[in-house]
């Protein structure tokens, strides 16, 4: 899944600046690097995404955070976004409605 995100974010023209294999690493890379953007999901060994989403609020309450899902888990995709995140990508990946989740949630204009 991260491969494939990598593609479509370097394709797209964005800079990758860390990447994390379970809920924890994200949380502590996160509170490390500061990203403008992360897009992490729902779930992950450790500490799930749910709850990293809700400790990174925590401390950042204007962190952007896009959560990934796959079909079937809406109840967990509504749960994140009561919890803070931005938006939502699903599984398997349409490179283009991932780079349009991204740009509208930092802002970015695309002509």
């Amino acid at each position: 899944m991260r491969l494939t995100l990598s593609t479509i974010l370097i394709r797209g023209g964005h800079e990758i600046v860390g990447e994390a294999e379970n809920g924890n690493q994200a949380l502590s890379l996160y509170n490390d690097v500061k990203p403008e953007l992360v897009i992490m999901d729902i779930t992950m060994p450790v500490m799930n995404g749910i709850e990293t989403l809700s400790k990174i609020k925590e401390h950042d309450k204007s962190a952007k955070i896009i959560m990934c899902s796959a079909v079937g888990q809406k109840k967990l995709v509504v749960e994140a976004i009561e919890k803070g995140a931005k938006d939502f990508i699903v599984k398997p990946f349409d490179e283009l409605r991932v780079l349009d989740a991204i740009n509208r949630v930092i802002g970015k204009v695309m002509i």
